[in-house]
């Protein structure tokens, strides 16, 4: 049986690449999932495969979790759809949208058509370069920190025994008492502010 390889990369980073091998009955929703293991996006976001011409341009759309408005228009499911009824070129192209609330776009290129693997199970990463980029407003995971444990944390000073206290009264004595202070010329002069 044949394979499809699809390269997919960020329209806005072109670094940035992903390879996938999956078979020709696997469906849209495969190929949206094997992707988001590869990039290590959350896969269950609104998203969309849109057959392109060479330029990238958008034709039918292929969908995960419509809106009302897509779904009362019948639009096309990626859990419905199979790769292969939507081949009609060697090089395919499919433009791909993650996450309508906060988008990424993708370019989809068939760029080999294989022999299956035996014994392997598919869709299988076959390359990946460089570095995803974070999402917008993605959140840190829970418990993970930069700090290292010996790493001297000068915001949180008080668990080392400083007293903010002790601290200010240095600083007055060290103004004198009432407020004067040294001029530096052996003399010393006063000054009061009112409030």
């Amino acid at each position: 049986m044949a394979i499809y390889r699809f390269r997919i990369s960020f329209e806005d980073y072109d670094d940035v690449i992903r390879e996938i091998d999956i078979l020709p009955k696997q469906t849209f929703l495969d190929l949206h999932r094997a992707l988001h293991a590869a990039t290590g996006y959350r896969p269950e976001v609104p998203s969309s495969f849109y057959v392109s011409n060479d330029q990238w341009k958008k034709g039918d759309e292929i969908a995960y979790m419509p809106n009302a408005r897509k779904a009362e228009r019948g639009v096309t499911l990626m859990e419905d759809s199979r790769l292969n009824r939507f081949i009609d070129d060697p090089h395919q192209k499919f433009y791909y949208v993650y996450n309508f609330d906060r988008p990424f776009d993708f370019h989809v290129q068939l760029i080999k058509i294989l022999k299956e693997e035996e014994g392997k199970t598919y869709p299988a990463l076959f390359r990946s370069v460089g570095q995803v980029p974070k999402l917008p407003g993605a959140a840190t995971v829970p418990g993970e920190s930069s700090k290292k444990e010996d790493e001297y944390d000068f915001l949180n000073e008080t668990e080392y025994g400083i007293d903010e206290n002790e601290d200010l009264d240095m600083l007055d004595s060290a103004d004198g008492e009432n407020g004067k202070s040294d001029n530096g010329d052996g003399g010393s002069e006063g000054y009061e502010e009112e409030y």
